[in-house]
């Protein structure tokens, strides 16, 4: 049988993204990310509901997260399900769903978001609209983002 895991999720950063480094130099960045859906119940009635997701970015892409990224920021993602699984202190078995990122997109306008001195003074260079490296190397060059 075929697998395929594959998330595509829109929303807004629910904190700032909290970034570390392991001792061999490769950053990671934790985000929170709120999903929104409105529909319509069957008495017509309007309703949001709003799913948060856990997501881990790691090296380019989560220096780049890091950079320009803060809480409200709208942020695409494309990722992929991981489910980690662990024992609490009091013996009880846990398991949380979170998605890895493998790609993203800034979202919204260079207005809406303070991405530095470059922005304000009104230079013709943006942030980039896809950036980084997964955590299986593969990685785009700092040459290739257009900032």
């Amino acid at each position: 049988m075929a697998n395929f895991n594959k998330v595509l999720l829109m929303g807004n950063l629910t904190r700032d993204p909290d970034v570390r480094t392991t001792p061999s130099g490769l950053k990671i960045a934790k985000l929170g990310l709120a999903v929104n859906r409105r529909f319509r119940t069957r008495d017509d009635e309007a309703r949001e509901e709003t799913t948060f997701v856990d997501i881990d970015a790691f090296g380019n892409q989560a220096e780049i997260i890091e950079r320009y990224c803060q809480k409200g920021s709208p942020l695409f993602v494309e990722g992929r399900l991981r489910l980690d699984q662990w024992e609490s202190n009091t013996g009880e078995k846990r398991s949380k769903l979170s998605v890895v990122l493998e790609n993203f997109q800034f979202l919204g306008s260079s207005q809406s978001q303070d991405h530095g001195s470059a922005r304000e003074s009104g230079s013709s260079k943006k942030a980039p609209s896809e950036a980084g490296s997964s955590p299986t190397g593969d990685s785009i060059e700092d040459d290739n983002v257009p900032f």
